[in-house]
């Protein structure tokens, strides 16, 4: 589902200097209701890291998806949530 759903919006990804995109949560489990958002965690290139560029992201996912999205990246991650996610986060082929 997912990467089927991300290609059309691959390059405004990469125009926002998204680096690497995953999914952890219910979506990465298979657990994932109707209703469910999706948990992504994205990482973008250093000089990219704005929060233009964050909505953006956001934005274009939700579209693409047609479901709310949760957009966090690996440093706003808890220490505490920090190990789970990042254990099952599961990342997406950007083409790039």
């Amino acid at each position: 589902m997912l990467e089927r759903d991300i290609r059309p919006i691959r390059q405004r990804l990469r125009a926002a200097g998204v680096q690497r995109l995953g999914v952890f949560g219910s979506v990465a489990r298979g657990e994932a209701r109707r209703d469910s958002d999706v948990d992504v965690l994205v990482t973008f290139a250093p000089a990219q890291r704005t929060f233009d560029n964050f909505m953006a992201v956001s934005e274009a996912l939700e579209e693409a998806l047609h479901r709310p999205v949760e957009l966090v990246t690996a440093d706003s991650l808890s220490p505490y949530l920090a190990p789970r996610i990042l254990h099952e986060v599961q990342y997406v082929d950007l083409g790039g």
